[in-house]
């Protein structure tokens, strides 16, 4: 019996959608396969993601343990606009950028997100209106991305504890002017 082998090629630019999905969803979520009917027919999605998944906050934490809870609920706006709310929350542990020890911080981000066509140009009163945030996405959406995008920008700029203080601010006993002893020069004759 003679036993045929199947081979599949895949084209250079197959492998590198594969490539490219797989590794873009390195959180193992769920992604929007289309951002704007999700926002059209009000689903909703949620879950939790481990604080060790997210590397980009890494350089910022003392500790990567623990866990952020999020959701994400579509819905159409006053004008029929498709809209994302964003919620995450958690206690994730900053360092402090004086003495690098721990701060807890409690996250509670609420995002309103307007989803746009990627690539699509907005008028200059749209991107000064701060009552809406907007989210440029092809179709597909990178759930685990967005709610690490939102935390980040949700952090402070500087967390510092605060008997850390500012720098300057330490008791550092009296303060000598260093221009002091010119004083006493001054109105002597040469």
């Amino acid at each position: 019996m003679k036993v045929l082998k199947r081979h599949f090629v895949l084209t250079w630019k197959a492998k590198n959608n594969i490539i490219a999905r797989l590794s873009r969803n390195r959180f193992g979520l769920k992604r929007i396969n289309d951002a704007f009917a999700f926002a059209r027919d009000s689903r909703v999605l949620k879950g939790t993601l481990a604080i060790a998944d997210l590397e980009r906050l890494h350089d910022l934490l003392a500790d990567v343990t623990g866990e952020v809870s999020w959701s994400i609920q579509g819905f159409k706006g006053e004008r029929g606009e498709p809209l994302l709310r964003l919620t995450v929350g958690g206690s994730i542990s900053l360092a402090c950028q004086r003495c690098l020890e721990a701060i807890a911080f409690d996250l509670e981000v609420d995002s309103l997100l307007e989803v746009v066509p990627a690539g699509v140009d907005l008028s200059q009163d749209e991107l000064e209106d701060d009552t809406r945030d907007f989210l440029p996405v092809e179709r597909e959406l990178d759930v685990a991305e967005l709610v690490e995008d939102e935390i980040l920008l949700a952090l402070p700029v500087a967390p510092r504890h605060e008997k850390c203080g500012l720098p300057g601010t330490a008791d550092a006993g009296e303060r000598v002017n260093p221009f002091a002893a010119l004083a006493g020069l001054k109105g002597k004759p040469n």
